[in-house]
């Protein structure tokens, strides 16, 4: 086996070779290492690496195979972790010059959970400043680049994340999404991308209030398996977190074998309120929703009309940034992203009033997916509107593409993702195609509440007919 396809290899069957010892899990790290020391200078994926550290666990976990040990769900597989999550002894700087020496003391309840089952941390993955925005920038480390095209950004704020995932620096990443932050990558980088139920995989240590009730923690992946594998291990009740609820026993890797006998879907290009959508993008998931066909379900244009909630989210979460920042606002302004300087100036504008109706709209956005759901079983739509594409200087403010004769911006960049933040359902990105000019293209599959089986078992299953894992990347 040549070194690029154990970079690339899944971790489902990283974890089998590493419990027969065909391979150990230190080889497979220093490879990976190998390959991080010689692309990441090309992707700026991670900004921060730990790779004595995982060749210590790598180490450990060869030993726990070789003394027949209770070996972890995840033992001696590489990983890495977002830098909005707390590592112990790690440095962890969120992105921001505020918190550029920040070292916690801490691991957050889902990287704990991840070591505990015998992952290797490999580092961590750059982000925009908080994950304020759905592209990869800050003034620590610089923009994260998209490994089919270095001129193009790889989206956010999980940016580092997917493209860790997409150049095969690492089969698991952890990342978090807060209107799109795993979702959006994942397409951008042709990468899988889960978001679970709000409250599914628990988050403490958290700064700040911003995202507060809207931000997931999910797995960034490259085979559908292996987003199960990460759930299993992350999911459930902790009593640090107030909002995270009891485990539902669900083994997702293996109910991964199964497919429903029946299903409804329906899918959407609008949502009932998105006006910018490129055609490339449009066509091809039209296209590939018709696949589903093949299993036997019900598949149909959704009935479904959602009223623009873009006033509503940015009310939300900008307050959240406002009340965080305030005083760095006002005494380290130069230290801030332009766009997050934005968001902060929206939160300090707005009024009790404005925070009401945005709680209300979020209540009636709700409602009305509650309703779809009673009909449907899955919603498919684009992940994003339009592929990856080249952003402006971040010290100029983000400047995004014109799509047909209408700019996007960064909510409509985020269509069809942050109202299933807003309503806390679980929803993934899985790759669909690719543009005429190489870039990937994200298909978004959408579920009830609490239903990750089925958005798993429907991703399964268009993995299995549309498979993507054979592209790699190419570098010089």
């Amino acid at each position: 086996m040549n070194k690029e396809d154990i970079c690339f290899m899944p971790a489902y069957e990283m974890a089998e070779k590493i419990r027969s010892q065909e391979i150990t899990s230190l080889e497979i790290t220093e490879t990976i290492i190998e390959r991080i020391e010689r692309i990441n200078p090309i992707l700026n994926a991670y900004c921060t690496t730990t790779f004595d550290l995982a060749r210590a666990m790598a180490k450990r976990a060869d030993e726990s195979v070789k003394k027949g040990e209770k070996l972890g769900l995840l033992n001696g597989i590489p990983t890495s972790i977002k830098d909005l999550m707390d590592t112990k002894g790690i440095l962890t700087t969120h992105g921001s010059k505020l918190h550029e020496d920040f070292i916690p003391e801490q691991n957050d309840i889902a990287v704990q959970r991840l070591l505990d089952a015998g992952g290797v941390m490999l580092g961590k993955t750059n982000t925009p400043e908080f994950g304020h925005i759905a592209l990869t920038n800050n003034k620590i480390f610089g923009e994260t680049k998209n490994p089919w095209n270095a001129e193009m950004n790889s989206g956010g704020s999980s940016g580092g994340a997917a493209s860790s995932v997409a150049g095969g620096l690492g089969p698991l990443a952890l990342g978090s999404d807060g209107g799109g932050s795993i979702r959006v990558p994942s397409s951008c980088c042709g990468v899988y991308g889960l978001k679970p139920t709000y409250g599914r995989i628990p988050s403490y240590p958290r700064i700040g209030i911003h995202f507060i009730t809207m931000d997931h923690y999910g797995p960034l992946v490259r085979y559908v398996e292996d987003a199960a594998l990460m759930l299993n291990v992350m999911k459930g009740y902790h009593p640090a977190d107030p909002n995270s609820f009891p485990d539902d026993t669900i083994d997702y890797l293996e109910i991964l074998n199964e497919k429903p006998k029946k299903l409804k879907i329906g899918y959407s290009t609008t949502l009932g309120f998105g006006k910018i959508l490129d055609d490339e993008v449009k066509n091809n998931v039209l296209d590939r929703v018709q696949m589903f066909e093949q299993f036997g379900w019900d598949v149909e244009e959704a009935k479904i009309k959602i009223r623009n909630p873009d006033t509503a989210f940015k009310t939300l979460v900008s307050i959240g940034y406002a009340y965080d920042l305030q005083k760095d606002f006002n005494n380290r302004l130069e230290d801030l992203s332009p766009d997050l300087v934005n968001t902060i100036r929206l939160g300090l504008d707005n009024n009790s009033m404005n925070i009401g109706k945005a709680k209300e709209k979020r209540k009636k956005l709700y409602e009305v997916l509650f309703r779809y759901f009673m009909e449907y079983d899955i919603l498919i739509t684009p992940t994003i509107p339009c592929p990856a594409f080249k952003p402006g200087w971040l010290d100029s403010g983000t400047v995004f593409p014109i799509i047909g004769k209408k700019a996007l911006n960064i909510t409509t960049w985020m269509t069809f993702t942050y109202p299933f933040n807003m309503t806390g359902l679980p929803a993934a990105s899985i790759p669909s195609g690719w543009t005429n000019s190489g870039l990937p293209i994200g298909m978004q599959i959408v579920g009830k509440r609490y239903d990750e089986k089925t958005v798993l078992q429907v991703s399964k299953a268009f993995e299995e007919v549309a498979p993507w894992q054979d592209k790699r990347p190419k570098f010089n």
